[in-house]
């Protein structure tokens, strides 16, 4: 998987536009409804590929580093 630093930007910032989570960060989607995304296939467009990041991230334990990039988000 291929990123560039507007990616993370968007990751930070972009909430989830439908369904149980509606409204909520994309990188603070429940690792296991992530998951269930992966399996069943994510969304088409940008949407899927950020959440496919979020995966990646939530799965490295990495989301401290996309904190800083989270300005004026929910916590």
């Amino acid at each position: 998987m291929s990123f560039q630093h507007e990616d993370l930007l968007a990751l930070a910032r972009t909430e989830m536009p439908f369904g149980k989570y509606s409204g909520k960060p994309l990188i603070r989607l429940p690792e296991e409804y992530l998951l269930w995304f992966q399996n069943k296939g994510f969304p088409p467009g940008k949407l899927g590929e950020l959440m496919a990041l979020a995966l990646l991230i939530r799965s490295e334990g990495l989301e401290p580093l996309i904190e800083p990039l989270m300005s004026d988000q929910r916590r």
